[in-house]
């Protein structure tokens, strides 16, 4: 599979992946949200309660020390005052005076004396201070409804007392929390809790109820809040339905980014300059083969492209995109390179030829004059005779200029060809425009071969041409020894196929070279192995 294709198929992956992102990195940000938003309501309803109780046991305190008049007074003499403050001040159960541990006046009970454990239905705290205040779970009067009693002892054995009604409280709790369904409870010094709201809250999915506590600085004051698992949902709900169109909006823009990204990032462009960057890029060279010489006279590089996993991407398909996202002139300047590289270690004869294609983006490009000499500096102790294909796959806008480029390169002693003629729709104009010394025949019209004495007429007329404007001619793609008689019959100077000789890595030139490349080509011999083998 090539590169292009395989990463594009990551890249719709990664593309999707970015589509979800603003999704749920938006549901995560709104569940968080939505718990903070909870948070904050809780901690703010638990301080409006722990308010409220502390303006309570204010209230309470400043009725014990109203009280403090009353010092002394027998309860016959203060009943009525006790009951008109018990019914004139809110929040307030009873109030009275204390003797020891025992009631001595009321305002609800009035002279009915009996100890303070009774009347709290508990005993009372030991705490060790001269005022102390507690919860219970109700008095003697109300037994089946918490309070809050308030005690002040004063030294002499004397004190006071004041009971705050829990219902008060439970109202308040009741109106602040009712609409989120909080369950809420107030407890004073570690007594009875007084609470509010639902007691059985059942779990919503993976969400479970928050609490949260909180501790008055002024008084032993505890307040509890335990926000619903349902509240948390519908929090993140609403956060939900104001968040998604945003997210919508974020997600497809980063889907279009993404996609502009990878167009950019997994483009053939990128792919061939990673690929030269790890030397995935190699050439193999295939011989040509000189009938007058009748050896091997020179070698067509070719480019192959290998990937780490030895998959092989067909040079038609890069070249092409190498060509279309301008990316041809550095490919050729990276073949350029190896090229130069291999032929280090070459053992031929001076004058041995290698050939390589160049494409009209590189021939008009500013560098390609100064590609090639540095090239041909490279190789010169060789002593080889560069030649320049030219390729039909582009167009060649500027031809003058090209030609003179051409003009000075030939001064230097490098050879100019055609490669494929016939197959594009510019050769002849090539033919007018450009210095030539060389023409390749196009492999498609040696096929057309099929016997000696069976003309084909456009190839003759080729050749004929050639043999008018006296360009050397050479035929590629030969693959029979039919083909090959039939092209040196017609005068057919250099061969290239299979039949002579496979393109290989330079390792394996290096090799036939030393053990085929200056033995002769006999058409007999390989013409009787063909009919051995057929």
């Amino acid at each position: 599979m090539p590169p292009q294709k395989r990463n594009r198929d990551f890249g719709w992956l990664l593309i999707v992946c970015a589509g979800l992102l603003p999704l749920v990195l938006g549901i995560l940000c709104t569940a968080i949200e939505a718990r903070h938003t909870v948070s904050q309501q809780q901690i703010s309803t638990a301080n409006t309660l722990l308010t409220q109780a502390e303006k309570m046991s204010d209230n309470a305190w400043d009725m014990i020390t109203q009280l403090r008049q009353y010092h002394y007074q027998p309860c016959s003499q203060i009943e009525n005052q006790l009951q008109r403050a018990g019914a004139l001040n809110a929040y307030f159960r009873s109030i009275g005076t204390l003797r020891g541990d025992n009631i001595e006046c009321s305002s609800a009970y009035g002279l009915n004396h009996g100890p303070l454990a009774e009347m709290m239905m508990q005993p009372p705290p030991v705490t060790g201070k001269a005022w102390w205040s507690i919860s219970v779970r109700g008095t003697s009067g109300v037994p089946n409804r918490p309070a809050v009693v308030f005690v002040r002892q004063l030294p002499d054995s004397t004190g006071f007392w004041a009971v705050i009604d829990g219902q008060y409280l439970m109202d308040f709790m009741h109106a602040i929390g009712e609409s989120r369904g909080y369950q809420m409870s107030l407890q004073f010094s570690g007594g009875a809790l007084i609470s509010s709201g639902p007691t059985d809250v059942e779990p919503e999915l993976y969400l479970k109820s928050e609490s949260y506590q909180a501790e008055s600085s002024r008084y032993p004051i505890t307040v509890n809040v335990t926000v619903p698992a349902a509240e948390l949902l519908k929090a993140w709900r609403q956060a939900l339905f104001i968040f998604l169109p945003m997210a919508a909006i974020f997600s497809i823009l980063l889907m279009v980014l993404t996609a502009n990204w990878l167009r950019r990032r997994i483009s053939w462009a990128d792919e061939i300059r990673r690929a030269m960057r790890n030397r995935q890029f190699s050439v193999h060279y295939q011989p040509v083969y000189s009938t007058a010489l009748q050896r091997a006279s020179g070698a067509e590089a070719l480019l192959r492209w290998q990937l780490p996993n030895g998959e092989m991407i067909r040079p038609d398909i890069f070249i092409s995109h190498a060509e279309s996202e301008g990316m041809i002139v550095p490919l050729t300047q990276h073949l350029l390179e190896l090229m130069a590289e291999d032929i280090q270690s070459w053992q031929v004869e001076p004058g041995f030829h290698i050939g390589l294609n160049v494409a009209a983006d590189h021939l008009q490009h500013a560098d390609f004059v100064q590609d090639i000499q540095r090239f041909a500096r490279r190789i010169k102790d060789k002593q080889m005779v560069v030649t320049l294909e030219l390729t039909e796959r582009s167009l060649i806008d500027d031809g003058e200029l090209v030609a003179r480029k051409l003009r000075y390169l030939q001064s230097h002693g490098m050879k100019v060809a055609i490669d494929d003629f016939g197959t594009g729709h510019c050769s002849l104009s090539y033919l007018l425009t450009f210095p030539l010394d060389y023409l390749k025949i196009d492999r498609g019209f040696i096929n057309a071969i099929e016997g000696l004495e069976v003309e084909t007429p456009v190839l003759d007329a080729i050749i004929n041409l050639c043999h008018k404007l006296e360009l050397a001619v050479l035929g590629e793609g030969v693959e029979t020894s039919l083909q090959f008689a039939y092209l040196k019959q017609r005068g057919v100077v250099f061969i290239q196929g299979y039949y002579y000789a496979r393109p290989m890595d330079n390792d394996r030139l290096r090799a036939w070279l030393n053990e085929q490349g200056r033995q002769p080509l006999l058409v007999e011999e390989h013409h009787e192995s063909e009919l051995r083998h057929s």
